[in-house]
This record gives structure tokens, C-alpha cells and sequence, in this order.
């Protein structure tokens, strides 16, 4: 019985609890609803208030970007505009200057052709002169003249001189030798130019027949030449016993040295020296330097000549400072006898200062000392 009055109240117990539990149940679902319309109203409103927020915001950046592209482009166009007239202010400076280069360049280039004419002209001109003989020979007497008197003194050569006594024919150029008087070596120049022009021809053809025969020919020219230059020119004692062959040209000295023998024929048999334009300039400077020596010799003999006056006069000038050092001892020694004396009186005038007044007027013996040694 009391077992069932307990499961009575506790099951009464459980039915309240529960009756609670549901109560309380529904009440947080009411408020669960509530909160859910609450919370979906906060949220309407809030999305709606983003929204605006974020239409005015991409309303503004839109506006922003606008200006912003506005400006950029106007900015654009100023600078568009800026380069457009460098570029162009650019490219009409560099084409002027280009078109102005090669305007100079272009008259520069017809100046060189006119000077080009006119070279060409003066060569065919050269060419004319050259052909004559005479005229060739002048060219090669100018250049030989050209050559000395850059290296040697007009004093020390002569112009169509007669070295050959009882003979007409002047050399083109006699020098004179340093150490000996009236003695000259005579110089002549020629330039066989048809031989040596033939034998160019033939060298460049590779033509050995003809380079033979033109050779031949150059060194018959120069046997004749070298034997009319001893005849004319060579007279010992008034001349040297040999003179020299002046060729104009480096080439044609050279094919005169390639030939074996023939500058050893023209010193054996002739007496003759063959010369170009480098050597001839070698020989004229070892006679200059012969010049010279000739002429410090001169000099040293009047320095020496100048040396001995200069000795004879410093003997006396020794002389003379012996009788002055003599005269200086006697003065010093007459001063040194002046300064006793000097000092002497300087003691007998103590003396003098010492005596009593009453005997001041009174001659004393050391008056009469004082008197004496004055």
C-alpha cells in the first residue's frame, strides 16, 4: 500500500516535471521565433543600410575613376602633344643637319673631283715637260738644288760651275771640299725616263725578254752618261778624281744597284759614283759634318790664341796682387804701430790726470817724457 501511495507521488512528480519541461519548451520556442523575426529584421535592415552604403561608395569610385580617367587622358593628350612636337621639332633638326652634312659632303667631293681635273690636267702637263730632255734634266738639276740647299750653306757649293780648266761646259753642281781650297766634286744629274718607263711597262707585262733588253739599255744610258761626266767635269787637282751620277729616282737607283757589276764598272773605269735621292742626302751630310769639324778647328785655334792672352794678362794680374798684398802688410803694419803709439799717449795722459793740483803748471820730468815720446 505504501508502496503505491509512492509510485502515485512519484509519478505524480514526473507528470508535473514534464509538464514543465514542455511549458518551458514552447516558451523558449515562442522566444526562439521571436528572436529569429528579430534577428531577420536587424539583418534586412543591416543588408539594406550596406547596400546604400555600398551604392553610395561605388557611386563615389565611379566618379572618382572618372576624373581620375578625365585627368589621365587630358594629361595623355598634353603629353601626346609635347613629344609629338620634340619628335618633330627632333626630326626636322637631325634632317636639316643630315641634308646639310651631305650638302658639304657633295661639294666637298665635287671640289675633289675639280682638283682632280686639275691634277690630271698637271700631270698630262708633267708628262709633256717630261718628254724632253732638256726639260727632264732641269727637273732633276731643280731636285738635286731642292736637296742641297736644305742640307748645305750657299757658301759651301756651287751652281753651273767650270770645274775643267780651258772647258765651256758647266757642271750642274760643284761642292767645295771642307779642308782643301779650290778643290770641288762635281755632281750632275740625268734621268734616261724613256728606258726606265719601257722597262716598267715590261715589268708589269712580265715581259723577260724585254725586261733584259730595257735593262741593257738603262745600263748603256748610264756608261755613256758616267763617261761624258768624266770628260767634262773631272780635272785633278782642281777637281776630286771621281764625281757623282745623281739619279732623281729611288727605282731607277735601284735598278742601276741590281744590275751586278755595273756601279763597280763606273768607279773602276770612269771614276763615277752613282747616287739617289737617299744617298746623296747621306753624302751631303757626312760633307756637312766635315764642314762643321773644319770649322771648330778654325775655332779652337782662336780659342786657343784667346786662352794665351788670357794667361799673359793673368800673370799680371798675379803681379799686381803681390805688389798689393806687400802694400796691405805695410798698412796694416803702420796700424798696428799707429795703435802703440795710440795707447802709449793714452798712459802718459793717466799720468798727467794724477798730478796734485799745485804742480799742474809745472813741467815735470814725465812732462818732458810725454813731450819726447810725441
Amino acid at each position: 500500500m505504501v508502496m503505491m501511495i509512492v509510485l502515485v507521488i512519484v509519478m505524480t512528480v514526473a507528470v508535473a516535471l514534464l509538464i514543465m519541461l514542455l511549458t518551458r519548451q514552447s516558451a523558449l520556442e515562442k522566444n526562439q521565433d521571436r528572436g529569429q523575426q528579430v534577428m531577420t529584421q536587424n539583418l534586412n535592415a543591416f543588408s539594406a543600410m550596406h547596400e546604400q552604403k555600398l551604392e553610395r561608395i561605388r557611386e563615389s569610385v565611379e566618379k572618382k575613376l572618372s576624373e581620375i580617367q578625365l585627368d589621365n587622358s587630358n594629361k595623355l593628350e598634353k603629353i601626346r602633344q609635347t613629344v609629338d612636337e620634340k619628335l618633330h621639332e627632333t626630326l626636322e633638326k637631325r634632317l636639316g643637319e643630315s641634308f646639310q652634312l651631305v650638302s658639304d659632303r657633295l661639294e666637298k667631293v665635287h671640289q675633289g673631283l675639280g682638283e682632280m681635273q686639275t691634277l690630271a690636267a698637271g700631270v698630262g702637263d708633267l708628262k709633256k715637260v717630261l718628254t724632253n730632255v732638256k726639260t727632264r734634266g732641269t727637273w732633276g738639276e731643280i731636285q738635286l738644288g731642292n736637296l742641297l740647299e736644305q742640307i748645305l750653306t750657299p757658301e759651301q757649293y756651287e751652281k753651273n760651275y767650270i770645274t775643267k780648266k780651258g772647258s765651256n761646259d758647266p757642271v750642274e753642281f760643284a761642292i767645295k771640299l771642307p779642308r782643301e781650297e779650290g778643290v770641288y766634286i762635281p755632281i750632275d744629274a740625268k734621268f734616261p725616263k724613256e728606258d726606265y718607263e719601257r722597262l716598267m711597262q715590261a715589268q708589269e707585262e712580265g715581259h723577260y725578254a724585254m725586261i733584259e733588253e730595257c735593262t741593257k739599255a738603262i745600263e748603256a744610258r748610264i756608261k755613256l752618261e758616267a763617261k761624258k761626266i768624266k770628260d767634262k767635269y773631272i780635272d785633278p787637282p782642281y777637281t776630286t778624281d771621281f764625281a757623282i751620277l745623281y739619279l732623281p729616282i729611288e727605282g731607277l737607283y735601284a735598278e742601276v744597284l741590281r744590275r751586278t757589276g755595273l756601279c763597280e764598272f763606273l768607279q773602276r773605269e770612269y771614276r763615277i759614283s752613282v747616287a739617289g735621292p737617299t744617298t746623296i742626302a747621306a753624302l751631303l751630310n757626312s760633307l756637312q759634318m766635315g764642314f762643321r769639324t773644319l770649322a771648330v778647328e778654325k775655332r779652337a785655334s782662336q780659342v786657343w790664341e784667346l786662352l794665351g792672352v788670357v794667361k799673359g794678362e793673368f800673370g799680371k794680374f798675379g803681379d799686381l796682387l803681390d805688389k798689393t798684398k806687400e802694400k796691405l802688410d805695410l798698412a796694416s803694419k803702420n796700424i798696428e804701430d799707429a795703435t802703440r803709439k795710440s795707447r802709449t799717449i793714452e798712459r802718459k795722459l793717466r799720468d798727467v790726470q794724477d798730478l796734485p793740483a799745485g804742480q799742474v803748471g809745472l813741467p815735470t820730468p814725465t812732462t818732458h817724457i810725454v813731450l819726447e815720446d810725441l
